[in-house]
């Protein structure tokens, strides 16, 4: 009886416990803290935490892959929608369902301040590769910067899947921490005085451009860039959807069903893969550090041009919305009317940086292109 109690302590997750696991559950755990009692990200940080919880907990074998007749772990097979490819894209399709190119139609100037804040990718990029990491590994690792999560899963799990769990981790945490990271940069590259900036209303835009944009822009897209073409394709798919007033359901579905979905299997299979062998190196750390920088570069390119376009257009334009060139839609629009409207209280600054918004995760597709293209 003896011998069956120690052999059945042996089987249990408590005896093969060790360090490494204890410290990745507990990391779970903060970011489940941050997702439920902060809010940064829920929908994301919540599967993304779980996931890893649930890999690092010994024995589950979630992640085990079949060998011969004996089946593989829940989360192994899930996790084939991203060594396939599938998830990045259909949540591309929801966002492209999501959102209204109105504002970026409207001011086509803004497409500039999206580029702009692409920066962040390609300086990134040449750091990592300073530091050692493969070119595939360092275009992954750049990609961070245009805080767009499906976009550098899609292009870590093409070029570096090892590190998909680190490169994730910190994509989406840095896409969470937007209202904390980009106001002390937008603030010290911007005077008062340009902060206060009151912007002109914008255009209406007619259904007729709205209807025409997706399609003009996957056209000249794909063409130039075939490999941006399964995101930016759902993308504007997507949109169309919205825009063109014949597929209410199917927009819906997009935005709704289909999106909460892969949201979920996405977000629990990306924390599958940070587990304490892949995670807890010196690598992830660096990763973890580059990505900031990346962030923070991306920020302060779209700034940057933000005040160039400004000056150009004699004070026409706030350098704030620039910031929104980043791919965190709609959130780092939002954090740009929130500090446009802490320097004046009528500064109504979200549709105007809906627009480099937009234009950004278009940038950060069309950068993930040229990387699959070279890399």
């Amino acid at each position: 009886m003896l011998i069956q109690l120690l052999e059945l302590l042996k089987s249990t997750g408590f005896a093969n416990l060790e360090v490494t696991h204890v410290i990745m559950i507990i990391i779970a755990l903060i970011l489940l803290y941050l997702g439920i009692v902060k809010g940064y990200e829920p929908l994301l940080l919540i599967p993304i935490s779980f996931g890893m919880l649930l890999v690092n907990l010994p024995l589950g074998f979630l992640m085990k892959s079949p060998i011969g007749d004996e089946a593989g772990g829940l989360l192994y097979y899930l996790y084939q929608g991203i060594e396939l490819g599938i998830y990045p894209p259909l949540i591309f399709l929801g966002v492209g369902a999501l959102t209204d190119f109105g504002p970026l139609i409207s001011n086509p100037m803004t497409l500039l301040l999206g580029a702009a804040a692409q920066l962040g990718i390609f300086v990134t990029f040449i750091g990592a590769m300073l530091l050692g990491f493969t070119p595939q590994e360092s275009g992954s690792i750049g990609i961070i910067g245009g805080a767009d999560g499906p976009t550098a899963i899609f292009v870590t799990s093409k070029l570096a899947p090892d590190l998909l769990g680190a490169i994730a981790i910190a994509a989406y945490s840095y896409m969470a921490l937007v209202p904390i990271i980009q106001p002390p940069i937008m603030k010290a590259l911007t005077t008062k005085k340009e902060r206060e900036i009151v912007m002109q209303q914008l255009r209406p835009v007619s259904k007729t451009e709205k209807v025409l944009f997706p399609i003009v822009v996957i056209i000249l897209t794909g063409l130039f860039l075939p490999d941006a073409i399964p995101l930016l394709g759902m993308l504007m798919f997507g949109n169309l959807l919205r825009e063109c007033g014949v597929t209410e359901r199917l927009s819906k579905a997009a935005q709704n069903e289909l999106n909460n979905i892969v949201v979920i299997f996405l977000g629990l299979t990306v924390g599958a893969k940070a587990s304490a062998e892949y995670f807890l190196t010196t690598q992830t750390i660096q990763i973890i550090i580059l990505g900031l920088i990346a962030f923070a570069i991306g920020t302060a390119g779209g700034v940057l041009m933000g005040k160039l376009m400004c000056k150009l257009t004699n004070g026409k334009v706030n350098p704030l919305i620039g910031s929104a060139g980043v791919s965190a839609v709609p959130m780092a629009a939002r954090v740009s009317q929130v500090v446009g409207k802490q320097a004046n209280p009528n500064n109504y600054l979200l549709m105007h940086a809906m627009g480099p918004n937009v234009a950004g995760v278009i940038g950060s597709a069309v950068a993930a292109g040229v990387f699959l293209s070279m890399l």
